[in-house]
């Protein structure tokens, strides 16, 4: 059975790190409904509440020791503004009241995170590895200890799929995407014989955004690129995207 399973119908995974069982997330980006009216002009009702209610009953569902945010709980850059705060909060409330911690793997969202709440565990932004799970944001390269772990978690990307019907329709969906991570571009950053890192043939899990009006990145779509330093290069040829249902599309790059 794999370290990182999926939550059917749900952008979110259940994670066996050995002492702890944890549901992991990415990409909350809390109070981007403010975020999107200042930056693009955008008016739309806050989804807070819908937000707060899926994590919380995916709590309920799965019984986890513990939450992992997977970078960008909050959507504004640097300290969070009034929305962000108010929205991690109710957060917050919810998961003490099921005496489960959250943890956060910083992202390029969260400058302010740590001195805003003292109640989220907030990690190295080199990552963090639980047992035999590494997590990362994926924003920047991972600390070596994460690499060492038999999967590593990541979000930032937002992967989404561009899906066509035989009459030139179309639509997006999130996806998962999965597949061996490559051992070459880490040591080449790290400038280092690629067997002096131990690698284990980890598998990469890239996670979908847990917040549905995020974008993305379309990773079946030519020009589209990644966001990642160490992306498409880190993923092995047969690299696979999945729907959040479970359906198996096959290898990302001919979907």
């Amino acid at each position: 059975m794999a370290l990182v399973e999926p939550a059917p119908g749900a952008s979110a995974a259940v994670a066996d790190c050995g002492a702890e069982r944890a549901l992991v997330v990415a990409d909350y980006h809390a109070g981007i409904e403010v975020g999107l009216r200042y930056e693009r002009g955008v008016e739309l009702r806050s989804d807070a509440d819908g937000r707060r209610e899926r994590l919380l009953a995916l709590c309920d569902r799965v019984d986890p020791d513990r939450v992992v945010v997977l970078g960008d709980l909050v959507h504004r850059i640097g300290d969070p503004g009034q929305g962000e705060r108010d929205e991690v909060s109710a957060l917050l409330d919810g998961l003490d009241r099921r005496d489960v911690p959250l943890t956060l793997v910083p992202g390029n969202h969260d400058g302010g995170v740590a001195e805003a709440y003292e109640r989220i565990e907030v990690a190295d932004p080199g990552g963090l590895r639980m047992g035999d799970v590494g997590f990362v944001h994926g924003h920047t390269w991972p600390d070596r200890a994460v690499l060492g772990a038999e999967t590593v978690c990541m979000g930032h990307e937002h992967p989404q799929v561009r899906l066509e019907d035989e009459v030139g329709g179309g639509r997006t969906e999130q996806a998962w995407l999965r597949g061996r991570l490559r051992v070459e571009p880490f040591a080449d950053h790290l400038d280092v014989a690629p067997e002096s890192l131990s690698w284990g043939a980890p598998e990469l899990v890239v996670f979908p955004a847990f917040n549905d009006r995020s974008g993305g990145t379309w990773i079946n779509v030519e020009g589209q690129s990644f966001l990642s330093p160490f992306l498409p290069e880190a993923l092995g040829d047969d690299a696979e995207a999945y729907l959040l249902d479970g359906t198996r599309l096959g290898v990302y790059r001919r979907v």
